[in-house]
Parts: C-alpha cells; structure tokens; sequence
C-alpha cells in the first residue's frame, strides 16, 4: 500500500515501525539514484542510506519536514554523501601523507569559491519565505511544473510564477556578493 507523505510522517511521530518500511518502499530506490549522483560505489551510498534510515527513526520525534518527504530525503542523502566525500580527502591525505602535492592555486581558489557559492545558496534558499521557499524547491529541486505545483500546493498557477520570481529576485541579491567576483 502507498501511503501519503503526511501519512508516513503521522506514523513515523506516533513511532510505528510501519512508517520506516513504507519511506524504504516508496524511496529506498529514488534515495540510492540520488546519492549515487555524488559517489559512485554502490556499497558506500547503500550504507549511507540506511544510515539515514536509521536516523530517521532515532530522530522521529524531532522532525519538521516542510518541504515534500522526497526532497527532504534527497537533501540529506546529498549531505551525507558530501560528507563522506569530504571525509574520505581527509582520510586519503593522512593515510598516504602526500609529499608531493601539486598546488594549482587557480584551481583550487575556483573549487573553493564554488563550495562556498553551493553552500551560500543552500543558506540563501533556507532562508526564503516559507511558502516562496516551498514552492522554489519544489520547481528547482522536484522538477515540477507550475501546473503541478498549484495543483499539490491547491494555489494558482499565477500565484507559483509570483512566488518563483520573488525567489529569484531575493535570491539574486542575496547572492550579489558573488556576481562581483
């Protein structure tokens, strides 16, 4: 049986075990496609998974997911699997103690200033109202259409093309300080 969104997150608060089972048949596969988008090992981003399985258990409690139960998973797969890349350099650095290491200083300002810019818009996106924030995410990150986003949100489809615009347009000049580099 597929539940809804909110009926999965209902059961996961009320701590039904029925609610983890029915978040691994609905997106257990969607979850791995994501995570693989950032790390190639199918082993690694199995195990991320179900670590963040896990967590979504001992965190049930806690949880406030405002946007759709999918997003929510596809951020934090994307997260973990970042972390795991970012532990693994460390990892291999220490390891091998790299003597010669070649530093090309305008590769790596570039690759500095594009994790930063990821993670600036990341806060900038986080900090758009929540209805404008919501509707964004789900164009941007969902890929929905307008249509379809009206239609899960029950607004008009005027009223997503004004929350989009009011997005970028907050995000724009939040993100002016990148736009003079």
């Amino acid at each position: 049986m597929n539940y809804t969104d909110q009926e999965i997150l209902e059961m996961l608060h009320a701590g039904k075990v029925d609610a983890i089972e029915a978040i691994f048949k609905q997106y257990y596969k969607y979850i791995c496609i994501s995570g693989a988008r950032y790390i190639r090992d199918k082993q690694v981003v199995e195990d991320l998974v179900q670590d963040l399985f896990y967590d979504l258990w001992k965190k049930r409690d806690r949880l406030n997911i405002k946007t759709s139960l999918s997003s929510y998973l596809r951020t934090a797969i994307r997260n973990r699997s970042l972390n795991f890349i970012k532990s693994q350099r460390i990892d291999f650095a220490e390891e091998d103690e790299i003597v010669n290491f070649k530093n090309d200083s305008a590769d790596s300002q570039e690759n500095m200033e594009s994790s930063e810019l990821e993670e600036y818009l990341h806060r900038s996106i986080d900090r758009l109202p929540e209805k404008c924030r919501i509707v964004f995410s789900l164009s941007r990150f969902e890929e929905l259409s307008y249509k379809e986003i009206a239609e899960k949100l029950d607004i008009s489809v005027k009223t997503v093309e004004n929350q989009i615009s009011k997005a970028l347009k907050l995000l724009r000049e939040d993100l002016k300080y990148f736009q003079n580099k």
